[in-house]
C-alpha cells in the first residue's frame, strides 16, 4: 500500500469545525475586500476628471507663445469641451470633496442604524441585499460616463445611496468573524483578516487604473459587477454562527428519517410518553410520537442513574432544551460598555486621516510627483501595503502585551511626525516617496485596523454583557459609525484646505492624530497601572 501524501495527511488533520472556521475567515475576507474594491475607483478617477482640461491647457500654452497670446488661448480652452463637466470649474476640488462627503456622511449616518437592524435580521440575507444594491449603484456611477451625464445631482445621489447600502457590510462581517473566533489570539487573527481593507484598495486601484485613461466608466462598472457577484456567493455559502450547523448535523446523523411536524404532536409538548433506557452503559433517550419511536441524542443533560439496563417512565415531565435567543442590546446599553466611547471618538480622528489618504492620495501624488493618473494610482497602493503590515503588527503586539489602547497610542504618536516627513520628502523623488508611503501606511492604518476589528470584537463580547453575543453588531456599528463621521470630514476638509496648499492638509492630519492620542490617554493610564500584563487568551474561557 502506497503511503499517504503529506498534503493529504495535513488536510485530514483538521476537524470539521476547523474547516468551517477557515471557510468563514476566507469568505468574509473576500466579501469585505469587494466592498473596499468598489469604493476605491472614485479616488483614481478624480485626477482624470480634471486632467482633461489641464492637459489641453498645457498643450495650448506652449513655451514659444508670448504673454499677449495667452488670454486668447485660455478663452479657446474655455470654449472647448475638454473636461468632464461639471468638474471643469476652478473649484473642482471642492466639488470632488463634496462628492466624497456625500458618500461618507451617508455612510456615517447609516452605520448607526445598520448595526441595530443587522442584529434583528438574518445576517446572510442582510449582507446579500446590501452587496447587490451596492453593485447596482457603483455601476450607475460608471454609466454616467457611458450615457454622457453631466448633472452633479446625479453623482451626488448615487454616492449617497451607495454610502447607505454599504453600511450593511462591516457590522455583518465582524459579527460573523466574532461568532466563529474567540478571544485567543484575536489581535493576530483579525490583524490578518483586516488586511482585506488594504487588499481591496489595492485591487480597486489597479482595476480602476486600467481603464481610467481610456474609459473611466468601466473603472466603476467592473468593481460594481464584482461586489454584486460576491453578494451571490455570500447568499450561497455564508454561515453566520456555529450553532447554525446543528440542524445540518442532526439531519446527517439520522438520514432517511422524516421529521414529525410539531402541530401533529399530542400530550405535553407533543410527547405522549417518554422513557429513558440505559443499554451497554450508554444513556439513550426515546420519544414516542403516535406509536412511532425515534431515537435522539441528548446534548445538554446526563442523568445520574444506575448503569444497569433499566427503563424509567418519566411521563408527564419532559426536559426541553431552551433555544431562545438573547435579546438585542439597546443603543444606550452599548454606550455604557467600558471603553466604547473612548475608542469610538479615537477612531473618529484615526479614520479621518486614513480616509483622507484613501480619497486624495492619488491626486496629491499627481501634483507633487508630476505623474499621470495611472502611475499615481499604482503608486498609492504602497500606502495600503504598509497598512497590511501595520494592522498585523498592531494585532500581534496587542495580543502579546494584552494592551490594545497602549498599542494604538504608540502608533498614533509615531504617525504624526511621519506625516510631516512625508509632506517634505515626497518632493525629493520617487525613492523617498515609496519608503514614506509604506511607513505612513503602517502607522496610520495600524490603530484604525486594531480598533475596528479586535477592539470592537472585545467590547462586543465584554464580560459585562454576560455572554450576550448579539451586542457585537451594535457595538461594532457604534464604533465604526463614529469613525465614519471622521471619514466624512477628512476628505471634505482636504478639498477645502488643499486650495491654499497641500501643507495645510498635512497640518490637519497631524492635528487629528494628536487628538486621537489624547482620547486614549485614560485607557492607556489604566492599562499601564494594571499590576501585571497578561495576554487576552488568558481570559478567553471566562469572558467568551
Amino acid at each position: 500500500m502506497a503511503p499517504v501524501p503529506p498534503g493529504i495527511r495535513l488536510l485530514v488533520s483538521f476537524d470539521r469545525d476547523q474547516w468551517y472556521r477557515a471557510l468563514t475567515f476566507i469568505l468574509t475576507f473576500l466579501l469585505y475586500t469587494s466592498f473596499h474594491l468598489s469604493r476605491k475607483p472614485i479616488s483614481i478617477v478624480k485626477s482624470e476628471l480634471h486632467k482633461n482640461c489641464s492637459s489641453v491647457s498645457e498643450l495650448a500654452t506652449n513655451p514659444s507663445s508670448s504673454s499677449s497670446q495667452q488670454p486668447s488661448l485660455q478663452s479657446l480652452h474655455a470654449d472647448m469641451d475638454c473636461s468632464w463637466k461639471p468638474f471643469d470649474k476652478s473649484n473642482y476640488k471642492q466639488l470632488l470633496g463634496a462628492m466624497d462627503y456625500s458618500f461618507l456622511c451617508a455612510y456615517a449616518v447609516g452605520m448607526y442604524l445598520s448595526g441595530i437592524i443587522g442584529e434583528r435580521l438574518p445576517i446572510r440575507l442582510y449582507l446579500t441585499v446590501g452587496m447587490l444594491t451596492s453593485g447596482l449603484f457603483t455601476c450607475l456611477f460608471g454609466l454616467g460616463y457611458i450615457y454622457n451625464i453631466h448633472n452633479l445631482g446625479f453623482y451626488i445621489f448615487v454616492q449617497v445611496a451607495n454610502g447607505l447600502v454599504q453600511t450593511t457590510g462591516w457590522p455583518s462581517v465582524v459579527t460573523c468573524i466574532g461568532n466563529w473566533f474567540g478571544k485567543g489570539r484575536r489581535g493576530l487573527i483579525m490583524g490578518l483578516w483586516n488586511s482585506h481593507t488594504s487588499v481591496g484598495n489595492i485591487l480597486g486601484s489597479l482595476i480602476a487604473g486600467y481603464w481610467v485613461s481610456s474609459n473611466w466608466g468601466l473603472s466603476f462598472i467592473v468593481p460594481g459587477l464584482i461586489i454584486a457577484a460576491m453578494g451571490v456567493v455570500c447568499f450561497l455559502f455564508l454561515i453566520e454562527h456555529p450553532n447554525d450547523l446543528k440542524s445540518v448535523y442532526a439531519q446527517n446523523a439520522s438520514p432517511g428519517k422524516s421529521q414529525v411536524p410539531a402541530k401533529s404532536w399530542n400530550g405535553v409538548n407533543g410527547h405522549t410518553e417518554v422513557y429513558l433506557q440505559y443499554k451497554d452503559n450508554k444513556p439513550q433517550v426515546y420519544y414516542c410520537y403516535d406509536d412511532n419511536v425515534q431515537n435522539r441524542k441528548s446534548y445538554d443533560t446526563e442523568l445520574l442513574l444506575p448503569r444497569d439496563t433499566v427503563r424509567v417512565p418519566v411521563q408527564p415531565v419532559v426536559v426541553v432544551k431552551n433555544e431562545s435567543e438573547p435579546s438585542a442590546i439597546s443603543f444606550m446599553g452599548a454606550l455604557r460598555i467600558p471603553g466604547v466611547i473612548e475608542f469610538s471618538l479615537c477612531l473618529l480622528f484615526a479614520k479621518l486621516v486614513s480616509y483622507t489618504f484613501l480619497f486624495w492620495l492619488p491626486l496629491y501624488i499627481t501634483k507633487a510627483a508630476h505623474l499621470d493618473a495611472k502611475k499615481a494610482g499604482d503608486l498609492s497602493t504602497l500606502f495600503d501595503v504598509g497598512g497590511i503590515v501595520g494592522g498585523i503588527l498592531a494585532g500581534v503586539i496587542s495580543d502579546k502585551l494584552g494592551k490594545r489602547a497602549t498599542t494604538c497610542a504608540v502608533m498614533l504618536l509615531l504617525a504624526a511626525p511621519t506625516l510631516y516627513g512625508f509632506s517634505m520628502i515626497s518632493e525629493f523623488g520617487l525613492g523617498p516617496t515609496i519608503g514614506m508611503l509604506l511607513v505612513c501606511g503602517g502607522l496610520v492604518n495600524g490603530p484604525y485596523a486594531l480598533i475596528t476589528t479586535a477592539v470592537s470584537a472585545d467590547l462586543g463580547t465584554h464580560k459585562s454583557l454576560k455572554g450576550n453575543a448579539r451586542a457585537l453588531s451594535t457595538v461594532t456599528a457604534i464604533i465604526d459609525g463614529t469613525g465614519s463621521v471622521g471619514a466624512a470630514l477628512g476628505p471634505l476638509l482636504a478639498g477645502v484646505l488643499s486650495a491654499g496648499g497641500w501643507d495645510q492638509v498635512f497640518y490637519m492630519l497631524m492635528t487629528a492624530d494628536f487628538c486621537a492620542l489624547l482620547l486614549l490617554l485614560r485607557l492607556v493610564t489604566k492599562e499601564l497601572a494594571s499590576t501585571k500584563s497578561r495576554p487576552i487568551s488568558a481570559v478567553e474561557l471566562k469572558e467568551h
